[in-house]
């Protein structure tokens, strides 16, 4: 899949500033951001909906449990935020509603035992994909239960590093120094939660299918932000009622640095803001500066780790396949094993087909680094809802494949390829419940965590990979595994 169906409507970022006020720098705002999240006694906890939304973190906990010793381990950490992996964007809408209660249930309860305040992030994708606005509405309707109600629910699907801004309302995707409006792209064509719309407010009216109408949605423009600075933005979220709508329009990180001080001042008026929010979003709102990509010494700080890599393609985007060919061509010693997805549909052979992959992975595994990868022609199905159990059918039998190699081959280190697959293969494939996401390795994706070894101590430190289908260049892939092999890029 392209990232861009019709290059001929794309902007350049020049076109895209042109006219725009300069940008307003606050000096210190990460800083500022850190302080006043101290001084509230305020935990930024962010929902996300696959492991690709702590691309803009570093030495920040992430848990895929929320279970009440694995929320007391995340607020004991240092620092006053973390993730919770809710992978509802491979659920269906019933099992997305109950996952986003459950889980907002569990930290409510302890927020309470510490006398905690909490901001909560529902992180979504930068393209717009995911159960929007499903999740939001079970989040504003308890807020609303509790006699807590949000003020604003803000849009903020920016993702700088990955080229997705926000421009007068437009949502834009960008590859190189083309911007796309995103309705022009084959992401609003997903199987699964395709749309139509470019604007934010226009998307708003369609996914909530006209219950909120473009006109009702607030927009923060770049304007405000810049000519305004934060108390521009105080004043417009205070204005905000009954979780309003607002489209966040970014172009860049000093845009959103304004935008989360804002927020905070509103807070501490008494404000109440949920967010969904791209990648870039959580890093500002803890208040993390940024920093280089990570290097091999850094990534292995406790030392080597025996065995060999292995690298599981979940992913059908174009990129990722252009991004597999490169490293077949470019690495030497990488051994393939490919699931054949046909025959792993198919009731009569699913079975054989399993074990052949099994026979083979482990095999390999002795021997060389690994890419084990589902076949590539996508399989979609009548409807969103099959084509989801199609891609969830194919993920389960590569979590299962992995789950055999942690077993009888351990890995040295894992890379996931793709949303879904990556969520499933630390779920379930490593049995991470707690980890911590040292950094990226490359800058502002592709996140490096490493594993807690909670239930297993032979796998603390292990760098598990999580690489989203959509970023990068054709090289990254093959540069990943170059820097976990300890050589030069």
């Amino acid at each position: 899949m392209s990232p861009v169906q019709d290059a001929s409507s794309g902007r350049s970022r020049s076109e895209l500033a042109a006219g725009l006020p300069p940008v307003l720098t606050v000096p210190n705002a990460r800083q500022k951001i850190t302080d006043a999240n101290a001084a509230g006694n305020r935990w930024v906890i962010v929902l996300d909906d696959d492991p690709t939304g702590s691309q803009t973190v570093h030495n920040t906990p992430v848990l895929t449990s929320w279970s009440a010793e694995d929320l007391a381990w995340a607020f004991d950490q240092p620092g006053r935020g973390f993730f919770i992996l809710t992978n509802t964007r491979g659920f269906n809408d019933a099992e997305a509603r109950e996952r986003v209660s459950e889980v907002a249930e569990a930290i409510e309860r302890a927020a309470e035992l510490r006398g905690a305040e909490v901001a909560l992030i529902a992180r979504g994708d930068s393209t717009l994909r995911g159960h929007y606005p499903l999740e939001t509405d079970v989040l504003v309707d308890r807020a609303r239960e509790a006699g807590t109600p949000f003020n604003a629910l803000l849009l903020a699907p920016a993702y700088f590093a990955a080229g997705r801004v926000t421009v007068d309302d437009v949502h834009y995707v960008g590859t190189g120094d083309t911007f796309v409006p995103v309705g022009e792209s084959n992401y609003a064509r997903d199987a699964t939660f395709g749309f139509s719309a470019s604007t934010l407010p226009a998307y708003i009216e369609e996914k909530t299918k006209g219950r909120i109408r473009a006109t009702d949605v607030l927009s923060i423009t770049l304007d405000d932000i810049r000519t305004g600075g934060p108390e521009r933005v105080r004043d417009l979220l205070l204005g905000c009622s009954d979780a309003q709508p607002v489209a966040v329009n970014l172009l860049d990180e000093a845009d959103l640095d304004v935008v989360v001080l804002g927020v905070l001042a509103a807070e501490a008026q008494g404000g109440r803001f949920l967010v969904r929010g791209g990648p870039s979003f959580p890093g500002a709102r803890l208040g993390i500066a940024a920093r280089g990509p990570l290097n091999h010494d850094e990534i292995f700080s406790a030392g080597a780790r025996p065995g060999h890599g292995l690298i599981v393609v979940g992913s059908h985007v174009e990129l990722t396949t252009r991004q597999v060919s490169h490293l077949h061509a470019t690495v030497a010693d990488v051994e393939t094993i490919v699931l054949d997805v046909p025959r792993l549909l198919d009731a009569t052979t699913a079975d054989d087909e399993f074990d052949r992959c099994a026979a083979a992975l482990i095999d390999a595994l002795g021997r060389t680094d690994t890419l084990l990868a589902s076949s590539r022609e996508q399989i979609i199905g009548d409807s969103g809802h099959s084509s989801l159990v199609i891609a969830q059918t194919v993920s389960s039998a590569l979590v299962r494949l992995t789950a055999r190699a942690v077993s009888d081959a351990p890995p040295a280190w894992v890379i996931a390829k793709g949303g879904i697959t990556s969520s499933d293969v630390a779920t379930d494939g490593l049995r991470i419940r707690r980890a911590k996401v040292a950094g990226q390795l490359f800058p502002g994706i592709v996140s490096v965590w490493l594993h807690a070894g909670e239930d297993d101590p032979a796998l603390s430190g292990l760098p598990y990979i999580v690489f989203a289908g959509n970023v990068g260049s054709d090289e990254s892939l093959a540069d990943a595994v170059t820097i976990l092999r300890g050589r030069v890029r």
